[in-house]
């Protein structure tokens, strides 16, 4: 998320919270594609790490963008802390450990997005290049330890940074030390919501394996071939993983605030300030918890929208869904994870088939494949059968969805294109994860450092 909203509208009832939800729909022919992606900053000279501030600095990268694009600069106190376009159909924001967030404009076609990434990384590198900065594509820092890892002046970081050592092990790694791809698509009714979020929380761990590219921590192979996964599975198990309601035949949107209600906050703003509430959930701030803590105590529409976005499952429900599942990788899958979402939730029959194959997946079932994908990839298994084959069942389904689009580019190409890279990884039957430990084991002579200069953007 760019910025933190400030919408003053008040909140009297738990009924304007479901309806701020459906408020998404849209009918099918206005459905958009936003993609995000997420990039490792590091300096070229001896593969550092890139501070907040300076000459050559994530605020000089921010600044050289605002000064070429002209967007409108996202303020926090003193820092620049990311752009925002003026139609608010694009933003540029940095996470917690300097990583560089591109959240795209809400486009018609995967051509359109993967266009406006390629133009994104052009400007940005051109920008870096003269302050001798890099910029990596992977799910997981591979060399820096946290203690290296520069802290961004952001102060919902502060308040993050401070409360996720209580309510989890790994938190802080999620936060300063992992890079994501993701894709924001739409809903166009309550039902057509409940379909493709329940396909789509049985299938991120899909996403998870062929988009695995974390093997690396602190200089050596840590086990895992998606080190993000693993830290998902203990960061704050209270917002995060897979939703066993979900998996009911009657979700329904107040399903999800009834949920989220019970969350604890992690702040509210006001005159500009934030405010630590990571003591009260957001049903005992409607309740009045924070009277007499906080001077305007009562709740707004904009406390709701910024708690919302603090939520961390593996599909994330806002006014649209928010595909949460995959590592960050090199530029070709900033295009494949758009494309592979998008031809299995947007095509009717493709969400059908997708609903056919994940029919009789439990909850436990899925929960056990989220646990084993981290560290087996591929040869995780799901009621019998392994991964790998469930994926390329996905994915032909994915291909399919696409096919039937029929969105095609000036060379009469439809979108299935996009899907390459995951099918280079089922041919090969390998992750980038697997093909950068052959590359650690064997060319690179058990050093990790390469990978900066083979897998930089």
């Amino acid at each position: 998320m760019a910025r933190d909203t400030t919408d003053q509208t008040p909140l009297s009832s738990v009924s304007e919270l479901s309806a701020y939800l459906a408020q998404g729909s849209r009918p099918k022919e206005q459905f958009r594609i936003g993609t995000e992606h997420e990039k490792f900053v590091f300096f070229a000279a001896d593969n550092g790490t890139v501070p907040y501030s300076g000459d050559a600095s994530i605020s000089a990268l921010l600044k050289g963008m605002q000064e070429r694009l002209g967007w409108e600069p996202i303020m926090d106190g003193d820092n620049i802390i990311g752009l925002g376009e003026q139609s608010g159909m694009g933003a540029i924001s940095i996470e917690p450990g300097g990583q560089f967030e591109l959240s795209g404009a809400p486009l018609e076609t995967i051509h359109e997005t993967c266009r406006e990434s390629n133009r994104h990384l052009a400007l940005v590198k051109e920008i870096a290049e003269p302050m001798g900065i890099r910029f990596l594509g992977l799910g997981g820092s591979p060399t820096w330890s946290l203690a290296e890892t520069p802290r961004m002046p952001k102060s919902r970081y502060d308040i993050m940074t401070r409360y996720m050592p209580k309510v989890g092990a790994k938190g802080l790694d999620m936060m300063y030390r992992t890079c994501t791809i993701q894709v924001n698509l739409d809903f166009s009714s309550e039902a057509d919501m409940a379909r493709k979020m329940r396909v789509s929380m049985k299938l991120q761990s899909i996403a998870t394996a062929l988009f695995a590219s974390s093997p690396f921590t602190e200089n050596k192979p840590n086990g895992l071939v998606s080190w993000r996964g693993d830290i998902w599975r203990d960061t704050d198990n209270q917002r995060s993983g897979a939703l066993p309601f979900v998996f009911d035949p009657d979700l329904r949107f107040d399903h999800y605030v009834e949920w989220a209600l019970d969350v604890p906050m992690y702040f509210i703003v006001r005159d500009g300030k934030y405010h630590d509430c990571t003591h009260v959930t957001f049903r005992q701030f409607m309740a009045g918890a924070l009277k007499g803590e906080v001077a305007e105590w009562q709740p707004n529409m904009g406390d709701w929208t910024n708690h919302l976005s603090t939520l961390f499952p593996d599909v994330r429900l806002k006014r649209f869904l928010e595909m949460r599942g995959a590592d960050g990788g090199p530029w070709r899958r900033i295009c494949a994870l758009p494309a592979f979402w998008v031809g299995l939730l947007y095509d009717d029959a493709a969400l059908a088939d997708a609903e056919t194959l994940t029919a009789d997946w439990t909850f436990e079932d899925v929960v056990a494949m989220r646990d084993s994908v981290p560290s087996q990839g591929l040869k995780a298994t799901i009621r019998g059968r392994s991964v790998l084959d469930v994926a390329r069942d996905t994915v032909r389904i994915s291909t399919a969805g696409l096919k039937a689009r029929a969105r095609l580019n000036g060379d009469g190409q439809d979108e299935s294109i996009f899907l390459a890279p995951l099918e280079e990884v089922l041919a090969k039957k390998a992750t980038l994860a697997d093909d950068l430990l052959g590359l650690y084991n064997g060319r690179w002579n058990g050093s990790v450092k390469p990978v900066f200069d083979e897998y930089q953007y």
